[in-house]
């Protein structure tokens, strides 16, 4: 009988480098979103087409690691309701935050 690719380990290893790069490549282009300018999640959701519920969980990981922070409390421009404005910008940071 023949052996399945898929239960192989050669195919195991192709299956999981292809699911990472693709969630690499979400985050790297959610991390540059959050660079240009101050944003809430949902304004990066929108701009780069990814899923918000993915972006809250690269935020949080981010905000564990001290990569990106909140900048400002303010009005969301697509809800109206309250919201976090974030930046990965360093230069944008505010140092004087008790928050990490």
């Amino acid at each position: 009988m023949d052996t399945n690719q898929r239960n192989s380990p050669k195919g195991l290893k192709q299956l999981d480098r292809a699911k990472n790069t693709h969630f690499q490549a979400q985050m790297k282009r959610v991390f540059q979103a959050f660079a240009a300018e101050p944003k809430t999640m949902l304004q990066a959701s929108f701009e780069t087409g990814i899923l918000r519920a993915n972006i809250c969980r690269y935020v949080s990981k981010w905000r564990r690691e001290g990569k990106i922070q909140l900048v400002r409390l303010g009005l969301c421009p697509i809800t109206k309701f309250r919201a976090g404005f974030h930046t990965t910008n360093k230069a944008m940071f505010n140092f004087n935050s008790d928050r990490k």
